[in-house]
């Protein structure tokens, strides 16, 4: 392994793939720093989840992670050196994941509160560092536009975590604790 630091950001910059030079400070940063932040969240809720199928699906959007993020450290007008990009068919599999993880739970009887088991809750922690992402992403669209099909996979994701954390919570048998007014 060759040296993993390099100096280069010692001044508060940081190079997108293209080569140009940004603050590490900039909306296109905080966008895909947190996009990073939450997979490693998903990781970390991976080793919480024992159904296998989850686990596959988990670990498939670990590697969607690493797309959105590679996109949105790419400069504009350099996404042709990109391998990989979210595409249409990636929002399509993950609204059918959406779909399979509802299948079987019971009808819907009111907000819930954030916990449950240990997996539910760390799902839910997944939701929410998913919607700042999400927040991140449009602030960077503001100002540079975001492919469409990386901003509807980010939003979708939030909705697979929050009904991942209520199927967890029904594999456990694990009562949902709901909102009460």
């Amino acid at each position: 392994m060759s040296k993993v630091y390099t100096r280069t950001g010692d001044s508060g910059t940081t190079s997108l793939v293209g080569g140009k030079r940004v603050s590490k400070a900039c909306d296109r940063l905080e966008s895909y720093g947190t996009i990073d932040e939450l997979n490693a969240q998903v990781g970390l809720l991976l080793t919480y989840v024992t159904n296998q199928a989850e686990r596959e699906c988990l670990i498939g959007i670990q590697n969607n992670l690493f797309v959105v993020g590679a996109q949105l450290a790419t400069e504009a007008g350099q996404a042709h050196v990109l391998s990989h990009t979210i595409t249409e068919d990636d929002v399509a599999a993950l609204e059918k994941n959406i779909d399979r993880a509802s299948d079987g739970l019971p009808k819907w009887r009111g907000f819930t509160l954030p916990g449950g088991c240990r997996a539910a809750a760390h799902a839910h922690v997944c939701r929410t560092v998913c919607r700042r992402a999400e927040r991140r992403v449009l602030t960077l669209n503001t100002s540079e536009p975001v492919p469409p099909f990386l901003l509807a996979y980010v939003n979708r994701l939030s909705d697979y975590f929050y009904v991942l954390a209520l199927r967890l919570n029904f594999l456990q048998e694990t009562e949902e604790i709901l909102w009460q007014k």
